[in-house]
C-alpha cells in the first residue's frame, strides 16, 4: 500500500494506459486503421471503401468514391464485393462501432484483408480529407 501511495501518479498513468488498451480491443483492436492508414490503404493499394451507414448519413458526406452497403443490408449483398475478395476493404460508419461489426462479418465471410476506419468519417472530415455530398436537386 505504501508504493501506491507513494507512487500515485505512475499508479494512476498504468491505470488509464489499461483502460485505452482496453477501450481499443473493445473497438476492434488492430484491425481498426487511422485516417492516415486507410489513406494509404486507399492510395497505394487500390482499397475499396464501403460505407455502412444508413441513406441519410451517407447523403450528408461520405468518402470519396465509397460504396454505400448498409450495416442491416450487408449479408445479404455480399455478393455485390465478390470482385474485391483479392483487394483490401476499408469499411466506415459514423464513429467506427458499425464498421467494425462490418469488419467482422466480411473476415468470417473471407474477405482478409478488411479493416474498419477508426472513429468513422467524422474523423475523416476533422483530418480535413474531402468528401462526396449527395447532390440536391433543383
Amino acid at each position: 500500500m505504501d508504493f501506491i501511495k507513494q507512487n500515485i501518479f505512475i499508479v494512476a498513468l498504468a491505470f488509464a494506459s489499461a483502460m485505452a488498451l482496453l477501450a481499443s480491443f473493445l473497438r476492434g483492436g488492430g484491425k481498426s486503421v487511422s485516417v492516415t492508414d486507410a489513406t494509404l490503404l486507399i492510395n497505394r493499394q487500390d482499397a475499396v471503401v464501403i460505407d455502412v451507414r444508413d441513406a441519410a448519413e451517407f447523403a450528408t458526406g461520405h468518402l470519396p468514391d465509397a460504396h454505400h452497403l448498409p450495416l442491416a443490408k450487408l449479408s445479404e449483398r455480399l455478393a455485390e464485393l465478390e470482385g474485391f475478395k483479392d483487394r483490401p476493404i476499408v469499411a466506415c460508419c459514423a464513429s467506427g462501432v458499425r464498421s467494425a461489426k462490418a469488419r467482422d462479418l466480411l473476415l468470417k465471410a473471407g474477405f482478409t484483408k478488411t479493416v474498419s476506419l477508426a472513429d468513422g468519417v467524422g474523423a475523416w472530415e476533422r483530418a480535413g480529407l474531402p468528401l462526396e455530398r449527395a447532390k440536391k436537386e433543383a
